[in-house]
């Protein structure tokens, strides 16, 4: 909690007028019971109206500058509270943007999702209760207590002895809250989780006709925080008519001793009713401790999650520092090894680039073709040897730079939602209408666009969902071409494309002024390449060109050989 009290530090001013205004609400509810003491044994009780009326005015008086006091702290008290509501969404979504891969396999999609959303939702509920009645509601069952000794000492030591009692009560109920709704943001995580699975895979779904059974899946992960959820709720229901009934209890033992007080003549009228209004207050004040202890509850369980993600660390190969040069494109992998989740991946693979060249990669599924390629943009870190791009350490070099020259078309193609325009410039935000329509064209899509409704301000739906696949993987290339990259790199990009799309694209990039890496399933993408990798089993079997291979390596010949087989 400390971590997220430091970011209501730029809205210090707002917090201050908040509570200085809620101290003014407090003052006003404290002395209202004392004014109306002496309304009654001064006014009513000696038939005094001028002091009832004077009284009373001012009693009216504060009421209503305790009711402008409250209006305002509301609006400072929101303004602090959605400022750093703001400011923790900013930072989380900042320091996801720095996660490694190793992050990712802490975190999953939704979870990350509910914490950017719920649980800074429940943090911002936290800090606009704590300046509007959080912190006044101790203070006033204190300064009540302290109150109701300056009118009354022996009912007051009732008050004494039934508010430990009660307050006890209320911290189990927090420390037993805070746990419940912790368990109740991890149930919701899992909640999230399936039904990011079905938004995402829905079609897929209708189409295996498995409606009923992932109806079933979700019961049993929303079962689970149904009941969570209602454990935790009735905890906090419960809470309410225990302290209501051991507040009523004390009430009516202060009216018996008052009773008695009255006629022994130990007590006056006034006196008696200003220590039951105390009574009656910190009543209500203790029945808004039970929510209260909701709100801390979910919001300290909901700040923890944050500040884990916060505090997370990532990997020191993510800082944007170095030498920034501008790169010519090429690539030497000495001896490189990597491994990822303590199981090799890239075994001592050695292989030279030159600048212009085009380099394709050919292997089974799970030999590290594309941990290879991620070596180079950094987004995955080498664990020993040398990677070069034109003969300077890749390490040594300003990662933001690099990857500023480098474009990566991944496997699993990513459209964000948007206009087709939007999606290619996002390659280069600055791209002029002409650039995008050159890369467009470069990817062999620009004919399809211009057969679309409002053809490059035509929307694309969220992640693509109205394209094919090839037209997804096309789009993707353009956004790859469109900032004039000096490594290219297509991770398995075309394999949606047809034959003759796929030749007349392989084409254009023959003309690119960059190296390209392309991994591909068919050697007929790769034939014409400069030199080809073999990889198995995250080895370097062999390399060199189409015909070399062809003659010299039996596992490629194999390869090309069922390939065409295939083809006749």
């Amino acid at each position: 909690m400390k971590k997220i009290f430091q970011y209501s530090l730029p809205y210090k001013f707002s917090a201050i007028i908040a509570i200085l205004l809620m101290l003014i609400e407090l003052t006003v509810e404290l002395v209202q019971p004392l004014l109306m003491a002496k309304i009654i044994d001064d006014g009513i009780m000696q038939e005094n109206y001028t002091t009832i009326s004077i009284w009373g005015g001012v009693l009216v008086g504060l009421s209503l500058l305790a009711f402008a006091a409250g209006i305002i702290n509301s609006y400072f008290a929101a303004h602090v509270s959605q400022g750093v509501g703001h400011d923790l969404r900013r930072d989380l979504f900042k320091k996801v943007q720095s996660f490694a891969s190793e992050n990712f396999q802490h975190y999953s999609t939704p979870n990350l999702v509910t914490r950017i959303t719920n649980d800074i939702l429940q943090i911002q509920n936290l800090v606009l209760m704590l300046m509007r009645i959080a912190l006044r509601a101790p203070l006033f069952i204190i300064f009540a207590v302290v109150m109701a000794f300056t009118v009354n000492v022996q009912l007051a030591l009732i008050l004494v002895m039934a508010v430990p009692v009660l307050g006890a009560f209320l911290f189990w109920v927090l420390i037993r809250g805070v746990k419940l709704f912790k368990n109740v943001q991890r149930k919701l995580d899992g909640v999230n989780t399936v039904i990011r699975e079905n938004l995402a895979g829905i079609r897929l779904i209708k189409g295996f006709n498995r409606g009923s059974y992932e109806e079933e899946r979700f019961d049993r992960v929303n079962r689970p925080l149904l009941k969570e959820n209602k454990r935790a709720l009735w905890l906090m229901e419960t809470a309410m008519p225990v302290i209501m009934l051991g507040m009523n209890v004390i009430i009516l033992i202060l009216l018996w001793v008052g009773a008695v007080q009255l006629d022994i003549g130990s007590a006056q009228a006034g006196e008696v009713v200003a220590i039951i209004n105390y009574a009656t207050r910190i009543m209500f004040t203790f029945s808004i401790f039970s929510f209260l202890i909701m709100v801390f509850s979910r919001g300290n369980a909901s700040a923890n999650r944050v500040v884990e993600v916060l505090e997370e660390r990532t990997s020191g190969y993510l800082k944007e520092t170095g030498k920034k040069t501008a790169l010519h494109g090429a690539i030497t992998f000495e001896d490189v090894s990597f491994s990822h989740a303590d199981m090799p991946t890239i075994k001592n693979i050695s292989f030279k680039a030159e600048a212009g060249q085009t380099i394709g990669i050919l292997g089974e599924t799970g030999s590290g073709k594309s941990s290879l390629l991620h070596l180079i943009p950094r987004l995955l870190e080498k664990d020993s040897g040398n990677l070069l791009l034109d003969n300077e350490e890749i390490s040594n070099l300003d990662i933001k730079s690099i990857r500023q020259q480098i474009s990566l078309v991944p496997q699993e193609v990513q459209l964000f939602s948007g206009t087709v325009k939007e999606n290619i410039a996002w390659g280069k935000e600055e791209a002029s209408d002409d650039e995008v329509i050159e890369a467009a064209k470069q990817a062999e899509i620009h004919s399809f666009i211009t057969t679309l409704p409002n053809g490059y301000h035509t929307n694309i739906g969220q992640k693509g969902v109205t394209f094919s696949g090839g037209q997804k993987q096309r789009l993707s290339i353009a956004r790859a071409l469109v900032r004039k990259p000096k490594i290219l790199i297509l991770d398995d990009s075309t394999s949606a494309l047809d034959a003759h799309t796929e030749a007349r694209l392989l084409q254009t990039l023959k003309k690119q002024d960059c190296t390209v890496l392309m991994v591909a399933q068919k050697i007929s993408s790769l034939k014409e390449a400069h030199k080809i990798l073999i990889l198995y089993q995250g080895k370097l079997l062999a390399q060199g060109v189409h015909e070399t291979l062809l003659e010299k390596n039996s596992y490629y010949r194999e390869v090309y050989q069922s390939q065409q087989e295939d083809v006749m």
